[in-house]
């Protein structure tokens, strides 16, 4: 008898679902869209930064070995085209007006001056050890002023990519002047060998997860796929919290309490209804990800061997996001109150656990505050999952952080509903 009163509770929630297009297209159509856009985005992001070359602005005033060397490595990049046509005051024109992303402007005798301070570097070591006496020419070299390299960036250009381009000159002009120094050096000893061309002996090597022989690399897909799919999943929030106040001015709700049905069984039909979108929702997502994005030039998302576990996220996630959408919906009077808080509350929880931006880019108080969000906890699993290779036994606190969310909305609302009608 409690099947088949569950069973009609069922076919109430997907009945009033049917005649809620505007809810049916938040619910299924409004993810779709948003997954393909920043996919998309993200994607062709990447792909500008390793295809296509950015126009940057060069000026050159040194003219010498130096200046040549850091135009070569910047040609050679494929990353940037160089502009040389400008001053350096039109250039910090251009770039700040927002036409040009940066300019490199190479200060006059930069190669002069280098050559000079490693002279007279070199000549004072090898003095201190008395191989040579090179007191006069040391008293010949001028004092010689650091020189400084501009670089004019556009107010909008994105901090990572002026610390990335920092610390790629940076890094050129060490090298360089790390060469110069191993070749006075040659000189001054008068040694044949050729110091400055033996390798590094330390070098960077990253070491990829591995599936089998082949390597694993994590790509945009694999990022947003479960990213957008956990915020259409609580998304639902919305519909469902409309749902339960339009009963509320409905009579509905009066109707279920004063039958024989208990009323958890009535929330209990909801949770039923909306894990099954919930469900819905992710398969086309996946689907999106596997038969959609390969003919829009988009990697392919890969769910070999992790289906079973990434529906079973879905469904805990489902019913962190079916709590919330229950309490909210027990609480709120009308629908202007339930609608704009319950998609806000959704924005907000999606940007505090990690959606829209990483958790480990937050500063320290935020990243506290992303640990008691239920779509980071959500988050966290897909990623266990499909970048970590991770089973049911490395996600079960996640899990049970979700389970134990859904038993707390839906507790809280039990207890108010009883006290609203106590009264």
């Amino acid at each position: 008898m409690l099947l088949y009163k569950l069973w009609r509770s069922f076919v109430k929630e997907i009945l009033l679902l049917k005649r809620d297009i505007g809810g049916i297209v938040i619910i299924f159509v409004m993810p779709l869209l948003l997954i393909i856009t920043i996919t998309l985005i993200q994607d062709s992001t990447f792909k500008n930064l390793e295809g296509s070359k950015i126009p940057i602005i060069f000026i050159d005033n040194d003219k010498s070995e130096i200046s040549k060397n850091i135009k070569h490595e910047l040609e050679t990049s494929k990353t940037f085209e160089l502009l040389t046509n400008y001053n350096e005051k039109s250039a910090q024109e251009a770039v700040f007006s927002g036409d040009y992303q940066m300019a490199i402007v190479i200060p006059e005798n930069l190669t002069k001056d280098l050559n000079s301070n490693i002279d007279s570097k070199v000549q004072t070591i090898v003095s201190s050890f008395g191989l040579e006496d090179n007191s006069d020419k040391k008293a010949q070299l001028p004092d010689v002023k650091a020189k400084d390299i501009h670089l004019y960036f556009d107010p909008a250009t994105n901090i990572g990519f002026k610390n990335n381009v920092m610390n790629a000159v940076n890094k050129m002009v060490f090298e360089i002047e790390n060469k110069k120094i191993y070749s006075a050096f040659q000189d001054q000893l008068g040694t044949t060998e050729n110091l400055s061309e033996n390798k590094n002996l330390i070098s960077f090597k990253e070491i990829t997860p591995k599936k089998g022989k082949m390597d694993v690399m994590p790509n945009s897909v694999q990022h947003n796929v479960p990213a957008w799919a956990l915020f259409a999943i609580f998304f639902i929030v919305v519909p469902l919290s409309i749902n339960l106040v339009k009963e509320k001015s409905q009579g509905t709700s009066v109707r279920a309490r004063i039958s024989p049905t208990p009323y958890f069984v009535h929330i209990l039909g909801k949770t039923f209804t909306y894990l099954i979108i919930c469900i819905i929702q992710f398969l086309l997502m996946v689907a999106v990800g596997i038969y959609l994005f390969p003919y829009m030039d988009l990697p392919q998302f890969d769910v070999t061997g992790k289906m079973f576990q990434l529906l079973v996220v879905t469904l805990f996630s489902g019913l962190a996001a079916i709590g919330f959408g229950i309490l909210l919906g027990t609480i709120a009077d009308t629908q202007e109150q339930s609608a704009p808080f319950g998609a806000t509350s959704v924005v907000v929880l999606a940007a505090v656990g990690g959606i829209w931006v990483p958790v480990f880019l937050m500063p320290e108080f935020m990243q506290s505050v992303a640990k008691f969000s239920p779509m980071n906890w959500g988050l966290n699993a897909y990623y266990d999952i499909i970048l970590r290779n991770s089973g049911i036994g490395g996600i079960a606190k996640e899990l049970a952080f979700l389970f134990l969310f859904y038993l707390a909305m839906v507790g809280i609302s039990l207890i108010y509903e009883r006290k609203q009608n106590a009264v």
